[in-house]
């Protein structure tokens, strides 16, 4: 199963505790860096799986954490990169 959507945060405590609670929950979930694009807030999000997007909001509604927002995750597939420096 691809971990295809993103959900991002305020701040990266929110994050974090959304890590937690999804994996209590037996959601596959990763912490990676934040896209200044769809997040400018908040230097981390968590990338899940799209397909669970509803029952991971609510999971988190119930458990009071604060999102900023949920989106569908499309890694490239061009061959770029950017290269800072």
């Amino acid at each position: 199963r691809v971990v295809d959507g993103l959900i991002s945060f305020f701040a990266s405590h929110h994050a974090i505790r959304a890590d937690a609670v999804l994996r209590r929950h037996g959601f596959t979930v990763a912490l990676v860096p934040g896209p200044r694009d769809l997040s400018p807030n908040c230097g981390v999000a968590l990338r899940f799986l799209y397909a669970d997007r509803d029952r991971a909001v609510e999971v988190l509604a119930v458990h009071r954490v604060r999102i900023d927002g949920v989106h569908r995750y499309a890694p490239r597939t061009d061959g770029w990169t950017e290269v800072r420096g």
